[in-house]
Parts: structure tokens; sequence; C-alpha cells
């Protein structure tokens, strides 16, 4: 994918950090010093200058965007830079909202994924563009805890395997408690026991940190 990440602060450094292995990363910030330690740092492409410039957005390839993260110190900044990324029909406008009065404007502004600054977790960005098979449900605690839910792909692997199969997997986390099962053919919710049986395009129920639900994912839809 190319993402654009507008801001290169603590939490847009953490992003490209993460994001630069496996995607084309490009980086917009007003700091020089902060761009060109980017580039050195995470070999993430930076430009210098303002998110809110049209003509900049051009420079850091706006028009070829599948994802555009607002990560800017101010509301007002990122509610603009959403704005324009919706003018491009960007499939994917994630913000950071400081000021929850901002939330309806952003909605309107076409944003995708919305993180108040409190709850805000670099995880739970990676997670809608990574694994969008993930919806998350309810965040408690300040993103200590979550309630996800999954769709079983396809000729998925855990087709046909119990709970307790799936866990034992080396690579599935341990604090992560499948909590729930929903069957949407015979469309009824089980409460799952380490026998029951998970079957493909069922929806499974993740209690847990939003790291730790990322890695369930990739162990579920591998």
């Amino acid at each position: 994918m190319y993402i654009v990440i507008a801001g290169a602060g603590v939490v847009g450094r953490n992003l490209a950090k993460r994001l630069v292995e496996n995607h084309d990363v490009v980086v917009i910030d007003i700091d020089r010093e902060v761009c060109e330690r980017v580039y050195s740092q995470y070999g993430a492409v930076a430009i210098c200058g303002s998110a809110t410039n049209i003509n900049v957005l051009k420079d850091a390839g706006i028009e070829k965007a599948d994802v555009a993260i607002g990560v800017m110190r101010n509301d007002a900044d990122n509610l603009a830079f959403a704005l324009l990324a919706k003018n491009y029909n960007i499939d994917q406008i994630m913000v950071r909202m400081r000021d929850p009065e901002y939330k309806s404007a952003y909605k309107l502004a076409g944003a995708t994924t919305i993180a108040g600054v409190i709850d805000l977790l670099v995880e739970e960005f990676v997670l809608d563009i990574e694994q969008p098979e993930i919806r998350k449900v309810y965040s408690l605690s300040e993103g200590k805890a979550e309630i996800s839910v999954l769709t079983v792909p396809k000729n998925s692997w855990c087709d046909g395997k119990s709970i307790s199969e799936i866990v034992k997997v080396d690579s599935f986390p341990d604090n992560i408690l499948i909590s729930g099962v929903f069957d949407q053919e015979e469309d009824r919710l089980i409460i799952p026991h380490g026998d029951t049986k998970v079957k493909e395009l069922n929806q499974l129920f993740l209690v847990g940190r939003s790291e730790n639900i990322t890695q369930a994912a990739k162990v579920l839809i591998k």
C-alpha cells in the first residue's frame, strides 16, 4: 500500500517505523530536522512542508495514496488534511482527535478511523490498515482491553478446528480470549468451549490488548 502520514511526532514516527517494512510510506512534517531523522532512522520518504498545502501533498504523491493518516498537533490541521484526502477518493482516512467536539466534523470530512488522543494506540491504525477483516467493537480502560470481531476467511487453516486446537498454535498469543462465535449460516451466537469447532465465515469475538489481537488475527487468517 501507498501510505501518506501527516505529522512526524511520536505517533507519526512510530507508525512510519511499523509500516515502512511492508508498505510505501511518505511522512510530511514542517520540521526539516525531524524529516531528516525519519528518513535516516526508518528509511521512509519524508517531505518537509505543511500537510494542509495541496502542492506539498502532491509532492508526497497523495494522488496514488491508499491510506492517509493525519496525526498532527491540531485538530484543525488534521481536519483540513482529511478533507483534502477525501478529494482524492482515498479509501482509508485516519485521524487523531484531541477535542471530541471535532468528531462529527471528522466524519463529514470522510475520516474512516477516528482515534481519541487519550486512548490512541499505534496498533489501532496498524490494525485497520493491515488487518481490515477485524472490526473493533469496544475499548475498555483507555485501550487496555478491547473487544474485536474477526471474520474467518474462506479456505482458512482453522476451518473445522476446535478452539483448543487454535489457541495451542505456538504463535497464538496466550492472553487472548475467544469469547464468542457467531455462525452467520445458522444466525446464532455460540458461547464457545474448548471443543467448539470453528468454520469459515464464522465471526470470532476476540478480547485482549490491541497488539495481541493483531497477532491473533495474523495467526487466524494466514
